[in-house]
């Protein structure tokens, strides 16, 4: 694969480019874009598959420049490196497929381009924020997380369930937990044909149902696939859809 890397220092192109070839099966295009207006150029001379870009650099920035690459069908997938976290929806309002903070760290950067295998731009236009659904009327096939890797991408396939708690929603997924500032209401607003609720503060995927039991003080549990050691709370009030559910299933 292909990288190339646009970033107006220096040093940061170098150490990009360092970590990008110690990858195996990655190569790093030997001459770099130091702004938005080399980056277009060398993407259209160079033929990336990826392109390692920065956001804040004269001229043309990171975000204009992805915008633009947004215009051509074959386009390279887009990874953010940048110092500045404040414009993660914004990257992913542009199709970026990743959202690395400086400094980056090899596993991080190995991360993101195994994740960045030229998806189309359909995979591409549902990522980012929870407006997207209002604007497209389709759900997200990811959601977009704030983690310390940077910008962490959950398909919703893997998500087991959410939990709300005060401000923010927990999210588990197949390999974690993450934290959301989403509402619950318009989680279950966008998913609700791949989410029930069973409490008023938890929805849970419904292919993710195994059993619901009783337990030896009465109450309600929720077992769920892939999630050996953990049951969830069942509210009384919920109960009745959840058995529905589970004859349909």
């Amino acid at each position: 694969m292909k990288v190339l890397i646009a970033d107006d220092e220096p040093l940061a192109r170098e150490r990009l480019a360092r970590l990008v070839a110690a990858l195996p099966g990655y190569k790093a295009l030997p001459e770099m874009a130091s702004n938005g207006h080399e980056a277009l150029r060398l993407v259209e001379e160079q033929r990336p598959d990826i392109l390692l870009l920065d956001i804040r650099m004269p001229g043309l920035d990171g975000l204009q420049t992805a915008a633009k690459l947004c215009e051509i069908s074959d386009a390279p997938a887009v990874v953010f490196c940048t110092a500045h976290g404040e414009y993660a929806l914004d990257a992913f309002a542009v199709s970026a497929v990743g959202y690395l903070l400086k400094p980056v760290r090899s596993e991080d950067l190995a991360s993101a381009l195994a994740k960045a295998q030229r998806p189309n731009r359909m995979q591409l236009a549902s990522l980012g924020k929870a407006g997207n659904q209002a604007e497209t009327g389709q759900a997200r096939s990811h959601i977009s997380a704030r983690t310390r890797k940077g910008i962490e991408l959950i398909p919703i396939e893997d998500v087991l369930y959410f939990i709300a708690d005060h401000k923010y929603v927990t999210l588990r997924h197949l390999h974690g937990e993450v934290l959301l500032d989403e509402p619950l209401k318009s989680l279950e607003e966008e998913f609700g044909d791949e989410f029930v609720r069973i409490h008023r503060n938890a929805l849970v995927a419904r292919g993710r149902i195994e059993c619901l039991q009783r337990t030896s003080m009465g109450h309600f549990e929720l077992c769920l696939k892939d999630l050996e050691d953990e049951s969830l709370t069942v509210s009384r009030r919920h109960v009745p859809g959840v058995r529905r559910l589970m004859d349909r299933l």
